[in-house]
C-alpha cells in the first residue's frame, strides 16, 4: 500500500492524504494532480508562459507531494 501526502503549500498543517494499493496508481494520481494544479495556474495567467516557466510550475508542485510505501497496519 502507498500513502500520498499532498501539501497545499510549504506551511500546510493539514495536507491531503490518500492511500493506493500500488505505486502505479499513486504515481498516476500525483501526476494528474500536478497537471491539474499547474493547468489552473496557467489558465489564470494573463499571458503566455514559456516552457521553462511551465517546468518551474511543475517542479514547484512536485516538491509538495510525498509518496511512501506503508504497511496495511499503518494505514488504519
Amino acid at each position: 500500500m502507498f500513502k500520498v501526502t499532498y501539501f497545499f503549500d510549504y506551511l500546510d498543517p493539514n495536507p491531503t492524504i490518500d492511500y493506493f494499493e500500488n505505486r502505479i496508481d499513486a504515481e498516476d494520481f500525483v501526476s494528474d494532480e500536478i497537471q491539474r494544479k499547474v493547468q489552473f495556474q496557467v489558465d489564470h495567467i494573463s499571458r503566455t508562459i514559456s516552457d521553462i516557466e511551465y517546468d518551474i510550475l511543475v517542479e514547484g508542485e512536485s516538491v509538495l507531494v510525498h509518496i511512501e510505501e506503508i504497511n496495511m497496519v499503518d494505514a488504519q
